[in-house]
């Protein structure tokens, strides 16, 4: 019997942290970026004579840098990407498709793919639909077999098949729809992978990883599930599943034992499962130990780790590097690092008062209003020559950086004074453009109840209680700017935190007004919104029920930018928009940065007081209700 060690290597949703450096702030930022995890990947590949090593998606998006890159290359540039440069420097034996590889359209993908040393696999986002998934027109292979030689323990080499099956979540059709109707269509992924698995086995596949850019969500199985992991790994002829998509870590205490998940030893469903983090913060390790007989190649024994990439000293809140940064990705990085930087520093106006959204969650808050007010100026401007000119235009927007799982650093703080290109990006992260879109009444609410599952149900007269529902992302807390309404968190709420409809006689949203009048169910309103929402994004049955007037127009940023500009006075304080319902006697906490402290007197809305230290650097804070 031959035995020996594969050691599997993963990144995943590195969104374009190429280098240790943080554009918003313009500083080094030692907790991020490939060249340090790059580092990890060479140490790991000495210590082993047989890896293999896959990124399981979100590379080409996610900067400052990713979004200069996709401008030149618009305007013609013909520079290899970076993100693909510095992967081919590693020698990656495969890769897969996040839903973040689609955000700047299919032919910037296929063009910077084009530039990949490694091969890259998609099952279940294809061309066209077939009857089953062997017969669909593919958009890239569906799945891949690897012949490798793995050296035994004896130094003698052996031949192997390893197969890799990919895929995205299928909700990109809705995130993406200004890039993706018409071009591509999605299928369920555990549902393609059961189809799939069968014929990689049969072509000769010893082993079979699974690069499933989807996070280890709900054990039971729905069709066409974004977090899809947990079923996928239950399907016979998988042995290995590489997650990613919701920037965790497995394993880690991130996640609750469950009888299919072990987050202490790294499996699901029994077999070895990682998830690398995100913006490269963790290098994903499995080693299987790997025995042959006559039938072929069995998996013994498996050891599952995520290694980080940096340290937070919790007495200074630093971050130090625990590796050092490679060369080779850095030198393939720093000429689009440069530009961008040169980029980012462009001077584009003032701002009088300080932008923060350290309590964005908890209060209305001036970013938000900024944004809102930019999306709302270009309405008017797409609406000048039609019917609806003049019509007020409601706004809606989310705040983006306000921690949770970005960690205590992922907040808005830009201070008064000079405003630059990347204060643009720090306040609007993602490439979305514009959709403007009519809705009843019934409508909003409906939307605002989506909304208002950020909160954690609480009880009144209750003073510790916690405030956010951590399973909730604050990208999907959108504010409607225009309007002004109540929110009461002891009512349960009517959606999860995936938007799935539980309670639907529940209601949160009370005292629904536009212009000091209350809203009526059947009134018509138009709602400025980003692209993401307008196609399904989230999950708000509100916003998918509008009829669409445009979308498309502009990019929310060049909104945005055009707004900073344009020279109207600038935004001092957050509109006053929602509240919470009066408790008396009624107190509960939730988590900000430790800088959060020096902007307590700015919240006006809220008595909002500093508890204390809370756990991974950030703080506690605690909001009293009876103040609202």
């Amino acid at each position: 019997m031959t035995t020996t060690t594969l050691r599997i290597l993963e990144t995943t949703d590195m969104h374009v942290h190429l280098l240790a450096y943080d554009y918003y702030t313009d500083q080094p930022d030692a907790g991020v970026g490939l060249s340090r995890t790059a580092s990890l990947i060479r140490q790991m590949r000495a210590e082993v004579d047989n890896c293999l090593l896959f990124d399981n998606g979100d590379y080409l998006q996610g900067t400052p840098l990713s979004d200069f890159v996709a401008h030149e290359t618009s305007l013609g540039g013909t520079d290899p990407h970076p993100a693909i440069a510095a992967m081919n420097t590693l020698h990656y034996d495969a890769a897969t498709l996040g839903n973040h590889e689609f955000n700047f359209g299919l032919d910037f993908l296929r063009d910077t793919l084009a530039q990949a040393h490694f091969p890259v696999t998609c099952s279940n986002v294809v061309r066209a639909l077939g009857d089953t998934p062997e017969q669909d027109e593919t958009l890239l292979p569906q799945y891949l077999i690897l012949d490798r030689m793995l050296t035994d323990e004896a130094g003698q080499d052996h031949p192997i098949k390893i197969g890799v099956i990919g895929a995205a979540p299928p909700q990109i059709l809705q995130w993406d729809n200004h890039h993706l109707k018409g071009r591509v269509t999605t299928r369920d992924i555990v549902a393609t992978a059961r189809v799939l698995v069968p014929q990689i086995k049969e072509e000769g596949a010893d082993i079979i990883v699974a690069l499933c850019h989807s996070g280890i969500g709900a054990q039971g199985e729905t069709n066409m599930m974004e977090n899809a992991a947990v079923p996928l790994a239950a399907i016979d002829g998988i042995d290995v599943v590489l997650a990613g998509h919701t920037h965790l870590v497995f394993p880690s205490e991130q996640f609750a034992k469950t009888d299919a998940v072990d987050p202490d030893n790294g499996r699901i469903h029994g077999k070895p499962a990682v998830m690398a983090g995100f913006n490269g913060s963790h290098l994903g390790v499995i080693d299987l130990t790997l025995t042959r007989n006559c039938t072929g190649w069995r998996i013994m024994r498996d050891k599952v780790r995520a290694v980080p990439i940096a340290r937070r000293d919790p007495q200074s809140d630093t971050i130090h590097g625990l590796v050092p940064c490679d060369d080779l990705v850095r030198e393939a990085a720093l000429a689009a690092h440069s530009a961008t930087i040169a980029h980012v520093r462009q001077p584009i106006g003032t701002t009088p008062v300080p932008l923060q959204s350290y309590f964005a969650m908890v209060a209305n808050d001036i970013t938000v209003r900024i944004v809102a007010q930019a999306q709302r100026n270009a309405a008017n401007a797409i609406l000048a020559d039609s019917p609806h000119a003049g019509a007020p235009v409601l706004s809606a927007v989310a705040p983006f950086k306000a921690g949770a799982r970005g960690g205590p650093n992922y907040f808005v703080d830009i201070p008064a004074g000079p405003l630059q290109q990347r204060n643009v990006a720090d306040l609007y992260l993602y490439p979305n453009t514009l959709s403007l879109l009519e809705l009843t009444g019934a409508q909003l609410r409906l939307w605002l109840e989506r909304a208002a599952g950020a909160f954690a149900r609480i009880t009144q007269g209750i003073k510790d209680q916690p405030l956010l529902d951590p399973n909730f992302p604050s990208y999907n807390f959108d504010v409607i700017d225009g309007l002004t309404y109540e929110i009461d968190p002891t009512a349960p709420s009517r959606f999860d935190a995936q938007g799935v409809e539980i309670n639907p006689a529940a209601q949160r949203i009370h005292d629904l007004r536009l212009g000091g009048v209350r809203v009526s169910d059947d009134q018509t309103n138009l709602v400025i919104t980003n692209s993401y929402r307008a196609g399904g994004g989230g999950g708000f049955q509100g916003a998918m029920a509008g009829k669409v007037i445009a979308s498309g127009v502009t990019s929310i940023r060049d909104a945005l930018l055009d707004h900073l500009r344009d020279g109207t006075e600038p935004v001092r304080e957050p509109a006053a928009t929602w509240r919470f319902r009066p408790l008396p006697d009624t107190i509960a906490q939730f988590e900000s940065s430790p800088h959060a402290q020096h902007y307590l007197g700015s919240v006006k809305d809220r008595k909002i007081t500093h508890v204390g230290p809370a756990a991974n650097g950030f703080a506690q804070y605690a909001l009293r209700f009876d103040a609202a």
